[in-house]
């Protein structure tokens, strides 16, 4: 990826910005509507939200701000757990819709998936709300159609059921913290994966290795941990309401990682890691966030 406009490409064949910008924890009003806006005005033209933010009408107001063109905007936003199976997913997608002000979604991905220890019917209620997803899809709302934080096991039970399979699998991944054997499994199904929190909730930017090699390399912190995430072959969801932040954030085109440096943060030790992990957080414990 040579620049912020690059792609890549699903397995519809449907391009998507290889840089997205992410709203979680963007608080809904001022703060999100003139951070989005000022994302687009920096370039970027993926723009990710979510139900469960609070702030996807904000995030419409940011983007007709911004006076760029719909069609030129890669838009995304999740499903919410309250909101499972097919009748709730249908109406769900059309209060998202609502919410941001447009007639159709470039990606739209349940949000966390139905677990074991939750709901003994749980590959049923996965099947249920992605049905919805597939109609959805086949009736042109949706451009493409995935999930967030499924597990290898809960993508071998949607395929069970799936006429259309995922196309995007969005995960914590940043250095430090890489899913690997979730990461292998989508490669090998050709589903994308996308990074949320690619800097690590923040903690990874205090990493003394990384920090190092920033400065070694000329560059922040962050722009270290985006490339590193980029260059792995996943994409990158940067977040920041600053926009001096947003704007560095999208400078990681004119620089590569060696290899000894990506095998190097490849051996960090787990560090930023949120705790979110779908078979262990109960459905009430996750609370409105990735």
């Amino acid at each position: 990826m040579k620049k912020l406009t690059d792609t890549f490409v699903l397995s519809n064949g449907v391009k998507i910005p290889c840089l997205g910008y992410g709203t979680w924890q963007a608080p809904d009003g001022d703060v999100t509507r003139d951070s989005v806006k000022c994302a687009l005005d920096v370039g970027y033209r993926h723009i990710d939200t979510a139900l469960a933010y609070y702030n996807e009408q904000s995030v419409g107001e940011g983007i007709r701000a911004s006076g760029v063109k719909r069609e030129d905007i890669f838009l995304t936003t999740k499903h919410w757990i309250t909101e499972r199976g097919y009748e709730k997913t249908l109406a769900t997608a059309e209060e998202s819709l609502k919410n941001l002000g447009v007639d159709y979604l470039d990606l739209y991905l349940i949000h966390w998936p139905a677990v074991e220890k939750i709901s003994p019917e749980w590959k049923e209620i996965n099947a249920s709300t992605w049905r919805g997803f597939e109609k959805l899809y086949k009736d042109g709302k949706i451009r493409a159609i995935g999930v967030s934080n499924f597990l290898p096991s809960h993508l071998e039970a949607l395929k069970e059921y799936a006429e259309v399979l995922p196309m995007v699998n969005q995960i914590e991944y940043h250095p430090g913290y890489t899913q690997p054997e979730v990461v292998d499994y989508c490669k090998k199904n050709n589903i994308l994966v996308e990074a949320w929190s690619p800097l690590g909730c923040g903690a990874v930017l205090k990493d003394p290795t990384i920090n190092e090699l920033a400065a070694k390399r000329g560059k922040s912190a962050a722009q270290i941990c985006l490339r590193y995430v980029l260059q792995g072959g996943v994409l990158p969801l940067s977040k920041s309401v600053t926009p001096s932040r947003i704007a560095e954030n999208a400078k990681i085109f004119d620089f590569e990682l060696t290899a000894d440096e990506m095998e190097t943060l490849d051996k960090l030790p787990k560090i930023g890691y949120s705790g979110f992990y779908p078979e262990d957080a109960p459905a009430d414990a996750l609370v409105a966030g990735e």
